[in-house]
């Protein structure tokens, strides 16, 4: 049996807290990542630079988050979803298997959220697969019109016979992301144990990874302290028989 292990981590920009109390966790956040031992791990909220935030942390990365997070070994796909005042940030992708090419698609609805969907093609245990970061909008209305999106996408640029993995934060707290995807035959698991935002204390799987054309194996959320002192979301590690 051919098994892809794969994980899904909102990283809060690599900082927590507010105002003076904030902390820097883009350290511990390179140890955890490490420890999910995942073949790929898909993260948003990842920034490329931010001048401000360099300035107050006297111990900020050289390196961009996603490269400084990539295990030894791993390749790294980053791109911008969001340009703001001090810096950007967007969503990327660690790939334990070689990276063969990317896209990039604009996902942003309105002015207020800038979002993207990232697109990699990744060949592992020697077979093609499709895999695509989203981080999906605040607004319902938003993200009904960005899972169209998506799906158009996907009908677009993913063959119909190619394994495909999708995911992210979908910010959705009900179901209706998960019919309409489902609708387009992609799968998720769905439990009270993937609970994953907030952090200290889970109300709602807002993280999903959703397959198609791979059998689903298992679902696993790291929790305790260490965790939900990273992020305000705990990654999600799904793994599938390819």
């Amino acid at each position: 049996m051919t098994v892809l292990r794969v994980a899904t981590y909102n990283i809060h920009k690599g900082v927590q807290g507010m105002g003076p109390t904030r902390r820097l966790e883009i350290h511990n956040l390179g140890h955890a990542v490490e420890q999910l031992d995942a073949d790929i791990v898909c993260l948003q909220e990842v920034r490329k630079l931010n001048r401000s935030e360099q300035k107050y942390f006297t111990h900020w990365p050289d390196l961009p988050q996603a490269d400084y997070l990539a295990p030894e070994g791993y390749e790294s796909v980053y791109q911008t979803n969001a340009i703001t005042r001090h810096g950007e940030h967007g969503n990327a992708l660690l790939s334990r298997w070689p990276v063969v090419w990317h896209k990039h698609e604009d996902m942003s609805d309105h002015r207020f959220e800038q979002r993207g969907l990232l697109h990699v093609h990744v060949e592992a245990h020697g077979l093609p697969i499709h895999v695509i970061v989203v981080h999906l909008g605040l607004i319902p209305a938003s993200r009904i019109r960005q899972v169209q999106q998506l799906s158009a996408y996907i009908a677009r640029e993913v063959p119909g016979d190619a394994p495909l993995i999708v995911a992210g934060d979908f910010n959705d707290w009900g179901s209706q992301m998960r019919h309409a995807l489902n609708r387009i035959h992609l799968q998720a698991f769905v439990s009270n144990d993937a609970r994953t935002y907030p952090s200290r204390l889970p109300l709602a799987q807002l993280d999903y990874v959703y397959a198609r054309g791979m059998r689903p194996l298992g679902l696993e959320v790291p929790r305790g302290r260490i965790w939900w002192r990273m992020s305000d979301h705990l990654p999600l590690l799904a793994e599938f028989e390819i």
